[in-house]
């Protein structure tokens, strides 16, 4: 099948496991970070291999199902993991599933992660609003034939992560009483750790923090025109910070479990204080 047949395949699974369901927002949750998805009064839960477009998640902690249900009064489709280039997949394959939710209609989407500290005043379980981002080793996700279907083949990414939603989610971390980080995420493509010498470029170059999802993501969300907002969990200090030695995938989770009550907390409010879709400006 050609990529848009799979692709409409894909809306049409999600349709039929929910005929009357219309998505107010998308959540994708990162390592460690998927106890959001216990608070979803769910409609349809779907794991990857009944959606044509998703393939499955192998990396630890990522369930690998579409939820789809109530949050905090709006109806949310939540991906409880999602994909990554380090598993194998192309960058077609990583982001196929934003492309198939936003053909289904959702217009704003929460990108999540948990992600190495570069900022010397970050700590770990911090939690941070990607402002921006910066991505220079791999191919984009929208390189290939154009298409219309998937939006402009050039397209501008000044605001790449919405200011509106920014807001929204500073009002949330206040109303929690959380100390919300501010900072710019960089893509690096895994699966292994960066150096330390690559954690010093990363932050010359106005890194904040580093890991290995998201920027795809809000790349093809960008260029389907949905509005997304960015939040990083601090789950351990980079390579050669004061403190960090040897960086395993049990801290991530440790650290992702420590902060599953404050992280829940923040998106939970955030996803309340949202406005109805279509009302935002």
């Amino acid at each position: 099948m050609d990529k848009k047949t799979v692709l409409e395949a894909g809306v049409r699974a999600i349709q039929e496991a929910a005929p009357d369901f219309a998505p107010d927002l998308a959540i994708i949750l990162g390592s460690g970070l998927g106890s959001l998805a216990d608070r979803v009064e769910k409609v349809a839960v779907l794991p990857y291999d009944q959606i044509p477009g998703f393939k499955p998640s192998t990396a630890p902690y990522h369930a690998g199902r579409l939820i789809l249900g109530r949050l905090a009064g709006k109806n949310v489709a939540v991906m409880q993991g999602r994909l990554h280039y380090y598993e194998g997949y192309t960058m077609s394959e990583v982001t196929d599933p934003i492309r198939i939710i936003a053909l289904w209609g959702v217009k704003r989407i929460i990108l999540t992660n948990a992600a190495g500290g570069v900022n010397q005043t970050f700590a770990r379980g911090d939690l941070m609003l990607i402002t921006d981002h910066i991505k220079l080793f791999t191919e984009s996700p929208a390189r290939g034939k154009e298409n219309h279907l998937f939006g402009p083949r050039f397209f501008d990414m000044t605001e790449t992560y919405s200011v509106s939603m920014g807001h929204v989610l500073r009002k949330a971390a206040r109303k929690q009483g959380i100390h919300l980080r501010e900072g710019v995420y960089m893509f690096f493509p895994g699966p292994q750790y960066e150096t330390p010498a690559e954690i010093r470029m990363a932050r010359v170059l106005g890194a904040d923090a580093v890991g290995m999802s998201t920027v795809p993501e809000a790349i093809v969300a960008r260029q389907m025109g949905l509005k997304t907002l960015g939040v990083s969990l601090i789950s351990n200090l980079a390579a050669g910070m004061p403190g960090q030695t040897q960086i395993t995938e049990e801290e991530v989770a440790e650290t992702g479990a420590a902060a599953a009550e404050r992280f829940c907390a923040l998106i939970e409010t955030a996803v309340e204080l949202l406005p109805p879709a279509g009302t935002e400006e």
